[in-house]
């Protein structure tokens, strides 16, 4: 059995003029090497392998397809509209890989890239065609269907389907993470809406002080006469003003007539600002 040599390190006694401490203490091991891993390497090979051919095969396919199309539009338009014939059923093998541990999901981007690669595969060949080559325009066509088998036998061998029910377990899971997913954003939305809905109505609020109190006259005014006669609902601004427009100056006895007139629960610091503003 082969092996391996490997440094460790451990805490040890070690001891000076009698005092003891520990310290670390190098040490070497050997440790075994487990068989390599052909299947491993292989299968590690074959997907490098394919990865290159689908490199060749867009490159011919871009350049076929790009010359076809270049003879109703500018060479720039063309090469680049042509990427995209292979570049389809390429995504499509990439969703597909992504989709590996479920048939169900992967069915759909296997079949669209199948369609996909017809498409290339045709333009390829119209492009041998036109040219008066028809037989070099199948062959290249083909290189394309090659590759596409390739991986579409590269990825049935990297999927691992799971057994009936585990594969609903995972659905299952799938499904409540996406419902948290969404709940994200749906309560994002909701926090938006209620925000704006808070706003209008701030926006649309006249005094948030307003709040009538009909109490009849302040005995404790510091004014033998009667205060000023109600007519009608009042902010705490607007009583704060008749107030002092009829005589009432004292702090305490405006904050008493507010309270009676327009807000029971103003504060006195509220009456402080508008008595300096006024």
């Amino acid at each position: 059995m082969k092996t391996r040599t490997a440094d460790r390190t451990r805490l040890v006694p070690h001891t000076v003029n009698g005092r003891t401490e520990m310290v670390l203490e190098r040490y070497t091991v050997d440790l075994p090497v487990p068989p390599r891993d052909w299947d491993r390497t292989v299968l590690t090979a074959v997907t490098a392998a394919a990865a290159v051919l689908v490199a060749v095969a867009v490159v011919w396919s871009t350049a076929s397809i790009g010359d076809l199309l270049a003879r109703v539009t500018i060479a720039p338009a063309a090469y680049a509209a042509a990427i995209a014939f292979d570049l389809a059923w390429i995504l499509c093998m990439a969703v597909e890989w992504l989709s590996r541990y479920d048939p169900a999901r992967a069915a759909l981007p296997r079949w669209m890239g199948h369609g996909a690669l017809a498409v290339a595969m045709v333009a390829v060949g119209a492009h041998g065609w036109l040219a008066g080559q028809a037989a070099i325009g199948i062959i290249g066509a083909v290189v394309s269907g090659i590759v596409k088998a390739l991986w579409t036998i590269v990825l049935r061998h990297h999927a691992k389907p799971l057994d009936d029910k585990t594969q609903q377990w995972v659905d299952l899971q799938r499904a409540e993470a996406g419902g948290e997913l969404a709940m994200v954003a749906i309560n994002r939305e909701l926090t938006r809406a209620r925000g704006l809905v808070a706003a209008e109505e701030e926006a649309l609020r006249i005094d948030p002080d307003a709040d009538p109190d009909w109490s009849g006259p302040d005995p404790d005014a510091g004014s033998e006469s009667p205060l000023p006669t109600l007519t009608g609902p009042r902010t705490v601004k607007q009583a704060v003003r008749t107030a002092l427009d009829s005589g009432i100056h004292s702090p305490d006895a405006v904050l008493r007539y507010v309270h009676q007139v327009a807000d029971a629960n103003a504060k006195q610091e509220t009456v402080n600002r508008y008595l300096r503003g006024a």
